[in-house]
C-alpha cells in the first residue's frame, strides 16, 4: 500500500470520528497512521484542520 495523501488521511479521520461519537481515540489515530503509513502526527494535522479532538490520551495529556 502506498503513502495515503492529505485527502485519504482525512477522509479516514473523519470516518473514524463518525465511528467513535465525535471524537477521535489516540490509540484510533495511532492504528489510522500504521494502516495508511503515515507519521501520527500527520493524523493530528488532519484532526486539527478539521476541528476534530484527540481523546484517551495514551500519554495522558489530553482526557
Amino acid at each position: 500500500m502506498a503513502v495515503a495523501d492529505q485527502q485519504t488521511v482525512q477522509t479516514a479521520v473523519k470516518e473514524a470520528v463518525v465511528e467513535h461519537g465525535g471524537k477521535l481515540p489516540c490509540a484510533v489515530a495511532h492504528e489510522l497512521a500504521r494502516r495508511l503509513q503515515v507519521p501520527v502526527v500527520e493524523i493530528g494535522q488532519a484532526a486539527d484542520d478539521l476541528g476534530i479532538k484527540i481523546v484517551q490520551c495514551q500519554l495522558g495529556c489530553f482526557d
